[in-house]
């Protein structure tokens, strides 16, 4: 399927932001946004698949809660920062983790092609009443890997918007990984990671099912 958003500028993404992910990991609650980037080489769309290049064998899903933005947001206040919104979308931050482990900072294990699938479609930020109260889920082969709540969020969207904006400007089309809650393969034990004819889907309530297939690249 076509990607049901249009190319961003920028990929926001916020990692350690949910309580529950933060204790698997055994790991402090940061005391702002953790922000990293992915780039828009990895977008793909609901139904393309997750491409596994050889550079990598440790390849883990996370599902997580895309925010589009509507209009140009600078130096936003938390109050004012959700009227900056254009929807809410199902996104997979897929993560190449020896990569991301090896390197010591996130962007080469966070960017490779095909890593970030988000759908099936951009809801508009007016028919989510909260999205801090949205059920999130990831399914693996028709098993649940992670199941939790926006309501784990430690920093909210509109913290992150207003955060984000003091310092980057935030442009129409731009998008924020907001991040994602426990049960991550990479902590599993054994690890769960994904392998070639997989399929992985991301739920969201209210925003539908996003779900891709995973293929080693050929």
């Amino acid at each position: 399927m076509a990607l049901s958003i249009t190319r961003p500028g920028k990929i926001v993404c916020v990692g350690l932001n949910y309580r529950d992910h933060a204790e698997e990991g055994g790991l402090d609650l940061p005391k702002a946004p953790l922000l990293f980037a992915k780039w828009p080489n990895t977008l793909i769309g609901d139904g393309e698949p997750i491409v596994v290049p050889p550079e990598t064998t440790q390849v883990d899903y996370e599902a997580e809660l895309g925010v589009v933005i509507g209009s140009t947001a600078r130096r936003v206040s938390e109050a004012a920062a959700l009227d900056h919104v254009e929807g809410y979308i199902c996104l997979n931050d897929v993560t190449a983790r020896d990569m991301q482990f090896g390197d010591g900072q996130w962007t080469r294990g966070k960017s490779l092609d095909t890593f970030c699938p988000v759908g099936p479609r951009l809801v508009p930020r007016e028919e989510i009443e909260d999205p801090q109260k949205l059920a999130i889920r990831c399914i693996l082969n028709g098993e649940t890997m992670q199941d939790s709540s926006t309501d784990q969020m430690i920093f909210s969207v509109a913290e992150i918007i207003a955060y984000v904006s003091q310092i980057i400007t935030l442009e129409a089309g731009d998008l924020i990984a907001t991040g994602t809650p426990a049960g991550v393969g990479v902590f599993k034990d054994p690890k769960v990671l994904l392998k070639d004819g997989d399929e992985v889907s991301i739920e969201i309530e209210d925003l539908g099912t996003l779900t891709n297939p995973v293929e080693k690249e050929r």
